[in-house]
């Protein structure tokens, strides 16, 4: 038998039929189900759950305590906070099924989930977008964007980095990478191209 290029803790429970990528460590208590794609390089911390059909990019982190349930799907470089909370059923009762109903919710590249917040299904978090702790998510969030509060509302812009933007004409340029930005309205920035 092969040895995988994956590590598991024996603790944890990995169903057949999953799709784990190489250097990708999955730590104590932890139960990763049938038919969902991790990628390269995650780290999925103690006890996570991964339901089926959720996809999981290269370098994810998934930290304490995060349930990953059907409908979610995190490109490359997401960060999932301790005890951060998915949905996929906008109205569940305990005596109806509403597995038919599932709604899709994108976490895009780069984007960082702080601890304890809550993504309603059906809205997508933004690239490199920064979820406060404890924050409600009930709507999109766009790309950079640094959103907290209940409900989550836009307080500002992030750089790639995670560092706080500063616009001053639509212009922005981190202070901590040096990445420069522009924001063509108040929904869409766009790094400049590097002369």
């Amino acid at each position: 038998m092969a040895e995988k290029a994956y590590f598991v803790h024996p603790s944890s429970y990995v169903d057949e039929g999953c799709d784990i990528g190489a250097g990708t460590k999955i730590w104590h208590f932890s139960h990763i189900m049938s038919g969902c794609t991790i990628g390269e390089r995650c780290n999925i911390g103690q006890n996570v759950v991964i339901s089926p059909g959720v996809r999981l990019g290269d370098g994810c982190k998934i930290q304490n305590n995060v349930s990953v349930y059907t409908g979610v799907e995190c490109e490359d470089g997401v960060f999932l906070g301790p005890s951060c909370v998915f949905t996929n059923v906008i109205n569940p009762r305990a005596f109806i099924e509403r597995k038919s109903e599932y709604r899709r919710t994108v976490v895009k590249k780069g984007a960082s989930i702080g601890a304890n917040a809550t993504i309603v299904c059906g809205h997508d978090i933004g690239r490199y977008a920064f979820v406060g702790a404890g924050s409600v998510v009930t709507k999109n969030v766009p790309d950079y964007a640094m959103v907290y509060g209940s409900p989550a509302k836009v307080q500002g812009y992030v750089c790639q980095c995670g560092e706080k933007l500063h616009f001053a004409e639509g212009k922005a340029c981190c202070t901590a990478c040096g990445k420069q930005y522009h924001m063509n309205d108040k929904s869409a920035i766009e790094e400049l191209e590097k002369i």
